[in-house]
């Protein structure tokens, strides 16, 4: 068994695909369609056959909630592998992206903490 899809929920999708493609540098995989939203699925561009990450809408009423107390209580909504955090922090503080948290070495593993200007935190994490 291994993980096919996983998914973040977004206010737009539209800046969403735009934020995880121009900025993250993921690629867009399936853009489908479903009455006024699409299933929307980026991948990395290392791995275009391997976990999809689905672009989900935020509609449904639990959603606010959810991730207004993710976001207080500074909880990433997913984790993405880099090879080097420093650089990866530097590279898109450059292209403007908000950080919550600098990156932060605990022992094997360096993380950072991103807004993701979709309502969602996102780490950054490499484990050595």
């Amino acid at each position: 068994m291994k993980i096919h899809l996983t998914s973040v929920f977004v206010d737009d999708q539209g800046k969403a695909l735009r934020f995880y493609t121009d900025i993250l540098g993921f690629v867009k995989k399936h853009d489908v369609p479903v009455g006024e939203d699409r299933w929307l699925t980026v991948v990395s561009p290392e791995d275009p056959d391997g976990t999809e990450l689905l672009l989900e809408p935020s509609g449904h009423p639990a959603v606010g909630p959810f991730r207004a107390a993710l976001a207080q209580d500074g909880i990433p909504a997913a984790s993405f592998a880099v090879d080097d955090v420093p650089a990866e922090f530097d590279r898109l503080r450059g292209l403007g992206v908000v950080f919550t948290q600098e990156p932060l070495a605990m022992g094997p593993v360096t993380t950072a903490v991103l807004d993701d200007t979709c309502g969602n935190l996102i780490q950054i994490a490499h484990s050595a």
